[in-house]
């Protein structure tokens, strides 16, 4: 099994409700097919860089899972046909990558440093 990350793009006219039971489902395509889903993060309405049909913006969802290259092929197929996703995209994930995230989620915060004051000008 491989680790991808899908990120698709939902119609503006949907309600949040139903952004949320639409990112259920398509989880659920993850599950019924064999997969573990991971993280689903909901990045909210957000303004598109050009027009897709008539919409000028969109509900914007990631979601991190496991599954063999079928499954997530297949995935792709049906996000493709449904009528309410704009965009999607499906990036396979490799171990530097992962390493990478995990990484960046344990590592501390820099402390913020503090300016330099500057000599008083004349």
């Amino acid at each position: 099994m491989n680790e991808y990350e899908i990120t698709y793009i939902l119609r503006p006219a949907l309600e949040d409700g139903d952004v949320e039971e639409r990112a259920n489902a398509i989880a659920g395509i993850v599950r019924t097919q064999g997969g573990e889903v991971g993280a689903v993060e909901r990045l909210g309405k957000k303004r598109l860089a050009y027009e897709i049909g008539d919409a000028r913006e969109g509900s914007y969802v990631a979601m991190q899972f496991r599954a063999s290259p079928a499954a997530a092929k297949e995935l792709e197929r049906q996000l493709r046909l449904h009528e309410d996703v704009l965009r999607e995209l499906l990036v396979r994930l490799d171990k530097r990558a992962l390493a990478q995230m995990a990484m960046a989620k344990t590592a501390p915060a820099a402390p913020a440093e503090e300016p330099e004051e500057s000599p008083d000008e004349f």
